[in-house]
């Protein structure tokens, strides 16, 4: 129930020009400055409807692309499946922040973005967003009505099609990880992952944003098993956590969700693994508990630094891999020497 003492929440305010990355916003201050976000910077961002919500509220990301006549891959990020970890979608807004002020000064950033385009979406559980600002602050799951209304919710991390409704699971609908009727039964789930499959051989790297607990999970979580390029994204993902680290001392674990945490089917980070996206993670961010999924505003600055980190290391790696010679940082002799054909004047 809505406890009608409760101040509400800053509802009915515009957004001010100096948006407050550093506080949790609702999410009509969210779909605003989504729509400010690509009217004050139209030369890089467009704004695109996703899917709809089971409450018919429209789902939107955010594209970062640089304009370019050559084909890019794309990196794709999501934050706020689940509803009350409100730390996610910070990051995310302050992520596309920090991207769009740097991107001039920052020579990695320009790089990648020579490159690769950033797909964002800063909420995929809007409902559930909602319902964990108006009526229960600790609500998981989607809003979808079971069994007459009687209970309402999927945990839309259970809900995709890779060993569906197998392990860390459960079919009562009344549970926190209640997996939904059949795998992408939830509007939302289908929504993203309709997207990503018809993107899949473009995307390079699918990051979903969580809290909390300080990992950095790798496939999978259904299996022990560990993917064929294991080696690859477990040096990737201790890089990211080296880096992260390196700002705040911040300690994040690395590894399989299945080896390090719990095991769980049904995850986004493993089906788009299992779908041919190379590099696949989740983050877990701040804190180990002490406050857990009601992380206080002051952490949010230092969460979204440290976590900025770590995801531009991830991207920098699969830019310098997959696009190596832009990033190449050789003398020009050297590179002459590699490639044969390239004069000194090729050299941007």
């Amino acid at each position: 129930l809505v406890d009608e003492s409760m101040p509400k929440q800053r509802s009915h305010r515009q957004i001010p020009e100096g948006y407050n990355y550093t506080e949790y916003h609702p999410m009509e201050e969210i779909y605003k400055w989504m729509t400010q976000i690509q009217e004050s910077n139209s030369e890089l961002v467009t704004q695109h409807h996703l899917g709809k919500t089971i409450e018919n509220r429209t789902i939107y990301y955010l594209q970062i692309s640089q304009p370019s006549n050559k084909p890019k891959k794309i990196i794709w990020m999501d934050c706020g499946i689940h509803a009350r970890e409100w730390i996610s979608p910070a990051f995310c807004q302050w992520f596309v922040k920090e991207i769009l002020q740097n991107y001039k000064s920052d020579a990695m950033i320009r790089r990648f973005l020579q490159n690769l385009d950033l797909y964002i979406l800063p909420v995929l559980n809007v409902d559930g967003y909602i319902y964990s600002w108006e009526a229960e602050r600790l609500w998981r799951k989607n809003r979808s009505p079971y069994m007459n209304g009687t209970c309402y919710g999927t945990d839309l991390n259970r809900n995709f099609n890779s060993s569906w409704g197998s392990v860390g699971v459960s079919y009562n609908c009344t549970s926190e990880i209640f997996c939904g009727s059949g795998p992408e039964s939830e509007p939302e789930t289908r929504a993203v992952a309709q997207f990503i499959e018809k993107k899949k051989t473009d995307i390079l790297c699918y990051l979903t944003i969580h809290s909390y607990g300080q990992y950095i999970l790798t496939p999978y979580g259904s299996t022990t098993t560990p993917p064929s390029n294991n080696e690859e994204l477990m040096h990737v993902a201790q890089k990211a956590a080296a880096a992260l680290m390196g700002k705040h001392g911040t300690s994040y674990k690395v590894g399989s969700t299945s080896s390090i945490l719990y095991s769980n089917s049904g995850s986004s980070r493993d089906w788009a693994h299992m779908i041919g996206i190379p590099f696949s993670y989740t983050f877990e961010l701040r804190d180990n508990g002490t406050h857990g999924f009601t992380l206080p505003s002051d952490q949010i600055q230092p969460t979204c630094e440290e976590t900025m980190l770590a995801v531009t290391t991830i991207i920098d790696y699969v830019d310098q891999k997959y696009f190596p010679g832009g990033a190449v940082m050789l003398t020009s002799g050297t590179l002459v020497l590699l490639h044969g054909c390239l004069k000194e004047t090729d050299l941007v």
